[in-house]
């Protein structure tokens, strides 16, 4: 059985597990003739093997996100969708590459943010950790920064703490004060004291 005839909608399925499990072993095994085929059926016309395929690919790139690297180009192209599963389903993808192909989706950045900004919650979330990775990187921190800064600056109160957590790790002396002045800024807008906790620890702790 090819690895079409494997996904959840082939087998009648309405549940992610054969997806999770088809994922895990072609990971597993390194197959990269399967990822062939999945992304070819990124293009299928049938909406449920496309969304199947692309749930797959970023399960697989969570693993071994060397096996998805080459179809970057194919991931930023989803961007443009109209289907937000696809859009979402792509921005994870590319979220799990980045450090491995940092030139292309660096190139894609003005994609990526406008996908964040009229998305949902889960294209901004990976969105905003592409960004967080490509500041990691010397050749692209510079041009990152404010990018992220932007997010952090308009993104909702329920994700900021995520979002101040995961760049905390990597602000350099250089960004220290205007990073925590951002975050200083919106504290006043966090309702939830829990969540507001979690920001003030984020400012403590680069203080």
């Amino acid at each position: 059985m090819g690895v079409i005839g494997r996904l959840a909608t082939s087998l009648g399925r309405k549940d992610e597990v054969p997806n999770t499990e088809l994922a895990k072993q072609i990971a597993a095994r390194g197959d990269g003739k399967a990822v062939k085929e999945l992304v070819d059926g990124l293009k299928s016309s049938n909406k449920a093997i496309q969304s199947d395929c692309i749930k797959v690919l970023y399960e697989i790139g969570e693993r071994k996100p060397a096996l998805i690297a080459d179809y970057d180009s194919d991931f930023l192209a989803l961007l443009d969708s109209g289907d937000n599963r696809m859009v979402w389903g792509a921005m994870t993808a590319l979220d799990s590459i980045t450090l491995l192909s940092p030139k292309s989706v660096h190139s894609a950045l003005g994609k990526i943010i406008r996908g964040a900004d009229g998305g949902s919650v889960i294209t901004r979330d990976h969105a905003v950790s592409i960004l967080i990775k490509l500041y990691s990187l010397k050749l692209y921190s510079e041009e990152a920064f404010p990018l992220l800064l932007k997010q952090l600056k308009l993104s909702p109160t329920n994700q900021l703490p995520m979002y101040a957590e995961k760049a905390a790790g990597i602000i350099n002396d250089g960004n220290k004060s205007v990073f925590i002045r951002t975050l200083t800024t919106r504290l006043s807008e966090i309702e939830k004291d829990s969540k507001r906790r979690r920001v003030e620890a984020v400012i403590k702790k680069l203080s």
